[in-house]
């Protein structure tokens, strides 16, 4: 009979409801030191900006508050793995900088030797990098970097910002109410900005004064035809670029003339 893989026995503790207990005896039993040596690695690193006794501490509280989804408490549980490397007194008091790249690129290493699947590895080290991202929401972030954010989430995002609500482990009420206030701000904005980009894409490819142009047509109720049938073709065949367009634009008009 085959061993359990470490990827198995991790998920199992993973998809609890609760998964502390399990998590601190893959520590304690050394099976951590054996299959995940990063993970006992942040029980050296303190933890001044949570104010943990150190970072294994808080990435098991972040772990065991976050959805029971397994690709979110993989997350979780990799989202400071290097921190350790990354550690640095040079700009007053410790600094953890770009320990979400870092901690990534650990992350694509590790999880295959663990034993999970090439799509798994992918999406958590996506998670891991882009875990950081939301500090700078709160200084005030423009529409377009609301954007950028959606985006570089893409099909992780909703996986994102859960991992993002779970990392605050902060014992005060009103610094966790403060974080989810941001986080349901930004989820609407995402939410608005995402309705008014599809009305944009809702129009066809060329303008109603183009259409005028090139059929030599001044305004009226053939312009407003034109600009339908238009439309109906980019919603079925997608972008086609300004010479197909006028291409049809032509056959429909003579179509129409006939």
């Amino acid at each position: 009979m085959s061993a359990t893989p470490p990827s198995k026995q991790l998920s199992t503790v993973l998809i609890k409801d609760d998964p502390s207990d399990g998590l601190w005896d893959l520590v304690d039993s050394g099976w951590a030191n054996e299959n995940f040596p990063e993970l006992p690695a942040l029980r050296l690193e303190q933890d001044p900006i949570h104010r943990h006794k150190d970072v294994l501490e808080h990435t098991i509280a972040v772990t065991s508050q976050s959805p029971p989804r397994l690709r979110v408490r993989l997350a979780a549980l990799f989202h400071d793995v290097g921190k350790p490397r990354t550690r640095s007194y040079e700009h007053g008091g410790v600094t953890f900088r770009h320990h979400e790249a870092v901690g990534a690129r650990m992350t694509k290493k590790r999880m295959p030797k663990l034993g999970f699947t090439e799509n798994d590895t992918r999406e958590v080290s996506r998670l891991v990098f882009l875990s950081g991202r939301f500090k700078g929401y709160a200084d005030g972030w423009s529409d377009s970097a609301v954007r950028r954010y959606a985006r570089d989430g893409g099909l992780l995002l909703g996986d994102l910002n859960d991992l993002v609500r779970s990392d605050c482990t902060s014992r005060n009420p009103r610094t966790v109410a403060s974080i989810n206030s941001l986080l349901d701000e930004l989820e609407t904005r995402i939410a608005q900005l995402a309705r008014e980009d599809a009305v944009k894409a809702e129009r066809a490819e060329i303008s109603g004064d183009e259409v005028m142009s090139h059929l030599g047509i001044g305004p009226g109720r053939e312009v407003g035809q034109a600009m339908r049938y238009l439309l109906e073709l980019k919603r079925a065949e997608g972008v086609l670029g300004e010479e197909e367009i006028l291409k049809r634009l032509d056959q429909w008009w003579l179509k129409k003339e006939i």
